[in-house]
């Protein structure tokens, strides 16, 4: 994985084969990909830094381009931010948020001049949570990203295959159940990485992730992780579920 800009200009672009046989490069700006071509995208983005894939999402789709933020950190925001200072970030307030996430999103927003989407969500019956996590979830999260996408022909998240085992083989770039087309730029960074961008870059991360929460949600569905545990162990503990069906939307 290559972390600085410099080796971006050292990295060959293919161009790739659509199904007619015709040659397509990577700089060519189109929205109908078929999933053929973005197999070949994706099998090409393996050898990109972050960077360049996000360049190629801007080009390519121009305003029709979004991006989600949880705000555990913002290394994928400040990626976006230096390729297009306007992009439209997404944020879900579910209404359930740590204090400390909300804190992080107005820090973010304040550094980065964000034109940033704040999706809010009517707060639902206090006991969905406990006894139905999964229509929680798809209420006060998937129901109001597919609001915000609306309109839109990509997007983008910070999802990271060494996550957790449930995201190991997650493409870079591919086609959403919405029909989007769905970016994963940093879908090949470690955890190592991630610390080395953030250390080297300055970038603002929640400061609970410092208490103990890698992976932070909603505060009635995230806890703690001790030494060694998974580091989404905390997300549903003692439930039967390891995504809130974001990514699997």
């Amino acid at each position: 994985m290559t972390l600085t800009d410099p080796a971006v200009a050292e990295t060959p672009i293919r161009s790739l084969t659509g199904p007619s046989g015709a040659r397509m490069s990577l700089t060519e700006h189109k929205v109908d990909y078929t999933d053929a071509e973005l197999a070949e995208l994706n099998d090409e983005f393996e050898r990109l830094p972050a960077s360049k894939i996000i360049q190629w999402a801007v080009d390519s789709f121009g305003p029709h381009l979004a991006m989600s933020a949880s705000m555990t950190d913002s290394v994928l925001i400040d990626l976006a931010t230096k390729v297009n200072p306007a992009i439209e970030v997404i944020f879900i307030d579910t209404g359930y948020h740590f204090p400390e996430t909300l804190a992080t999103v107005e820090e973010v927003r304040r550094r980065y001049g964000l034109n940033l989407r704040m999706m809010t969500v009517a707060r639902q019956a206090e006991e969905l949570w406990q006894a139905d996590p999964e229509n929680c979830c798809s209420a006060v999260k998937v129901g109001q990203l597919d609001r915000a996408l609306a309109g839109k022909d990509a997007w983008m998240s910070g999802l990271r295959r060494g996550e957790a085992s449930t995201r190991a083989a997650a493409p870079i770039v591919s086609r959403d159940l919405r029909g989007l087309v769905k970016l994963n730029p940093i879908a090949t960074w470690t955890d190592e990485d991630v610390a080395e961008y953030i250390e080297r870059h300055d970038i603002i991360v929640n400061p609970l992730t410092l208490q103990g929460y890698p992976s932070i949600g909603c505060m009635p569905c995230t806890s703690k992780v001790e030494d060694g545990e998974d580091p989404r162990a905390g997300r549903w503990r003692g439930k039967d579920k390891t995504e809130c069906g974001l990514h699997l939307s």
